[in-house]
């Protein structure tokens, strides 16, 4: 084990990585940062932060040789990095995970080798491959590149294989992915830590709603049946177990018309519909990111209150800096903001996160915050 006082190393200096680092010092840990942005808003809390490119063997070598342990704050960086690490200290989660969750194609067959269940899709590598979605009962779909693709970038949705032809050249013909586009009753996400001894503890079921491809709230418990929350956390569990998994896991679904559970893709780390844990569980979800990280068992996840969390976006900046206090004055309201220092549209600048005994009234609260905000 690995105990308060030692270091720990962190590939990724963003608002999950920042997370990381307030639970790792409020832990006894000291944090080093390597990530090449100046003003990185894990930087700015970390013990130390090594200003250099995920790709830099000399920085890398100095992380590896100051830390007892590495994490990481997001999937893309760059496998061989990883395995440079890997070759002196613990790196939890480990590449091979982290390879799978970083390329969708990879992904989606793993998923479908283990026998669970996604959306109906293709692989889009060359233009070779476009004749063959012609021939498939696949439109409408959309078209998602295989790596770097986030909140809802590098994404499009395609009626037909002519507009796919159009699509993966606006994508610069890098490998895609075609999913076959489904009528959604929700989507979902179960969130778990796993230990290197096996132990698993999951999260109540997140019910998640998105806005032009970003998540907008998260709602927990999820407004979904009891049979399909169980169902959904088993397969989140039979993922973690199958990679042998250590470190916390997000896992996110779709849920069909006739509520069928399918997976939609897996996130090697804590997860945005996951920062409502912060304030409504016995053990957040970066607490748990150290405890497996350092070799212990993950904590409690039980949900103390209902809650619903909200991003903030850097749209809540376009009339001068927003009334945080609107949110505030409710004593079951908490606001964490991320330290960037330019608000961008788009850009996760914050989140609230509502807490209370009644889901309607949280997600009416959530509303009206949204509209005093922008």
């Amino acid at each position: 084990m690995i105990l308060p006082g030692e270091k720990l190393g962190l590939l990724g200096g963003g608002q999950l990585g920042r997370m990381f680092t307030v639970a790792a010092r409020t832990m006894g840990y000291e944090v080093v940062v390597l990530d090449p942005d100046p003003d990185s808003p894990a930087g700015a809390l970390a013990n130390e932060h090594i200003c250099a490119a995920y790709s830099d063997i000399p920085a890398l070598d100095r992380l590896a040789s100051s830390c007892s342990a590495v994490t990481i704050e997001f999937e893309n960086v760059p496998a061989s990095s990883l395995e440079h690490i890997t070759h002196a200290i613990p790196v939890r989660p480990g590449p091979d995970a982290i390879r799978i969750a970083r390329d969708r194609i990879f992904e989606k067959g793993t998923l479908r080798n283990l026998g669970l269940p996604t959306t109906d899709y293709l692989a889009v590598q060359s233009e070779d491959d476009l004749d063959s979605a012609s021939s498939l009962d696949i439109f409408p779909a959309i078209i998602k590149t295989a790596t770097l693709g986030y909140d809802g970038k590098g994404q499009q949705i395609v009626d037909d294989a002519e507009g796919l032809g159009k699509a993966f050249t606006r994508l610069d013909k890098v490998p895609c992915v075609l999913e076959k586009k489904i009528t959604l009753k929700c989507e979902i996400s179960v969130i778990l830590a796993r230990s290197e001894c096996g132990h698993v503890e999951t999260y109540p079921v997140g019910e998640n709603r998105h806005k032009d491809g970003v998540l907008d709230i998260t709602i927990v418990p999820a407004r979904v049946n009891d049979s399909l929350a169980q169902e959904a956390d088993k397969l989140a569990r039979i993922i973690a177990e199958e990679l042998n998994y250590v470190g916390v896991l997000a896992v996110e679904f779709f849920v069909d018309q006739d509520d069928r559970l399918l997976i939609n893709e897996i996130a090697p780390r804590p997860h945005n519909s996951g920062h409502y844990t912060l304030d409504a569980c016995i053990t957040d979800q970066f607490q748990q990111q150290v405890r497996t990280l350092c070799g212990f068992r993950p904590g409690d996840t039980s949900l103390a209150k209902p809650a619903v969390m909200m991003n903030i976006l850097g749209d809540a900046w376009k009339k001068g800096t927003p009334d945080w206090g609107t949110g505030l004055k409710n004593p079951g309201t908490f606001l964490h903001l991320y330290g960037k220092k330019e608000p961008r549209s788009g850009r996760k600048m914050g989140h609230f996160t509502c807490t209370g005994d009644s889901l309607d009234e949280l997600i009416q609260q959530t509303e009206q915050l949204k509209t005093r905000l922008l």
